[in-house]
């Protein structure tokens, strides 16, 4: 079974509240004419101990943003510069979020309650600070699917209705709003470093490092890591191995973020802020889920090489506290820690025993390639060879000697079809709420997507990783 959160008793830790004054705004939030709840995640509330609030202090804590008890005064809009599409962009920053609320879950961990769409900040430009109710439907479904294929993401913790009609060029127009609220391990990004390397503030950027390494602790660098006592080079290595991880997990669930830019990277390695993604229809590396990507900048396959990209920018704004060789040694850990991460969740996903980096190299080859020849889709092929079953050719050979994972859920496995998030059915299943008002075949899809988890299990984590 997938490991589910352990309850927790509320426990606030406003832990950035010393670093408030340089890092972020004080904002408040949009004032509503509406707040109808539509979505409340009844594993997660639990796990920061929220689960015993009713519905009306729920939005009056999640739509009007009270403060809860003990936390964050007041809402922090959140300051971050970033490369965008690779191009350097000074003018970003939380838009139409903030963070609201930090709280610590039954192990320890530090965790982030930040919003999207609302209101306006100081970062918002000529933006309305507002999200689509499609927009949060679509964060739902990216973030269930995500949690269930094993990938360490945000999860959507509240979507509230919020009465007004918005305006926008990508989906027919005026359409729903609504305020949604995701929990997530912190929202310090590659960008936050990159806007303090740009204004040349070094006791700031030391004070942030030792708050990643205080708040979100990982594993020392390997012992032969030069510069390996430094506090920047430790935080280097600790995102070279969650981000390494990060992007394998992308690749073996077959997702496409669609917008890899630095300050959508969280240093922690959690996947977040979801907008164009899309599942893969076929094995295909040059798939874009962006329609404004028109170079395949971040398209599947080249998304190994963006967070590669990222974590050099990130070398580059260490260099404010660090020599540049250790930063780079770290930095060229990616690619064999990226490659072991593949193959650790590839054979999870496929319920097979790992048996040594040559031969799981070279089943994730077979694979990669009997996907691309027979156009099956990347979860009906998971789906159909679980525990190295219903193999043939060349696929037989590369799956031969393979043990299937101990314990697994063989009733599930033989059921078809398999769970998929395809963007036909998105499409369904948003108009049955638009259409109708209908938010059944979004419960019953969020339900069966939960079902497919509990049969896949716990991902497979490498050291230092925190669970998801």
């Amino acid at each position: 079974m997938r490991e589910e959160p352990q309850a927790s008793p509320y426990r606030p830790d406003p832990a950035i509240l010393p670093l408030a004054p340089w890092l972020a705004d004080r904002v408040e939030a949009a004032r509503f004419p509406a707040a109808t709840l539509r979505y409340r995640n009844d594993r997660w509330d639990r796990a920061v101990g929220l689960d015993e609030l009713d519905e009306a202090a729920w939005i009056d804590h999640f739509a009007r943003f009270a403060p809860l008890a003990g936390n964050l005064p007041q809402p922090l809009a959140l300051r971050y510069h970033g490369h965008q599409f690779r191009v350097y962009n000074p003018e970003i920053g939380d838009g139409r979020g903030f963070l609201f609320a930090q709280l610590r879950d039954e192990s320890g961990r530090l965790l982030d309650l930040g919003t999207k769409g609302s209101g306006t900040t100081p970062h918002s430009r000529t933006a309305d600070g507002r999200l689509t109710l499609k927009g949060a439907v679509r964060e739902i479904l990216a973030t269930e699917m995500l949690e269930a294929l094993g990938v360490y993401t945000s999860k959507t913790f509240s979507v509230i209705e919020t009465g007004e009609e918005l305006w926008r060029g990508d989906e027919p127009s005026p359409t729903r709003s609504a305020v949604m609220v995701r929990l997530s391990h912190g929202h310090i990004r590659i960008g936050t470093f990159q806007r303090l390397l740009a204004l040349e503030v070094r006791d700031h950027m030391a004070q942030l490092v030792d708050y990643c390494l205080a708040r979100f602790p990982g594993p020392q660098p390997p012992p032969d890591a030069p510069g390996r006592d430094e506090p920047a080079v430790i935080l280097m290595h600790q995102a070279v191995e969650r981000l390494a991880d990060l992007a394998a997990s992308w690749m073996v669930a077959g997702f496409v973020h669609g917008v890899l830019n630095t300050d959508n990277m969280n240093v922690t390695g959690e996947s977040f802020d979801y907008g164009p993604w899309r599942w893969l229809p076929t094995w295909d590396a040059g798939f874009t889920a962006a329609y404004f990507d028109h170079n395949g900048l971040y398209a599947f396959g080249r998304q190994p090489e963006a967070v590669h990209w990222n974590l050099g920018q990130f070398a580059v704004a260490l260099r404010l506290l660090a020599d540049a060789p250790p930063l780079i040694a770290a930095l060229e850990r990616f690619g064999p820690l990226y490659m072991a991460a593949v193959a650790r969740r590839w054979c999870w996903r496929l319920g097979v025993a790992q048996r040594g980096p040559e031969r799981d190299g070279a089943l994730v080859a077979a694979c990669e390639q009997a996907m691309r020849e027979s156009g099956i889709p990347p979860d009906t092929f998971f789906h159909r060879h679980r525990g190295a079953r219903n193999a043939e050719g060349a696929l037989a050979e590369a799956l031969a000697g393979y043990r299937p994972t101990a314990g697994d859920d063989a009733s599930y496995w033989a059921e078809a079809p398999p769970e998929s998030m395809l963007i036909d059915e998105v499409e369904t299943i948003w108009s049955a709420i638009d259409e109708r008002d209908d938010w059944t075949p979004l419960a019953e899809k969020i339900a069966a997507v939960h079902r497919m988890g509990d049969a896949l299990g716990a991902p497979p984590a490498p050291e230092g990783h925190a669970p998801g």
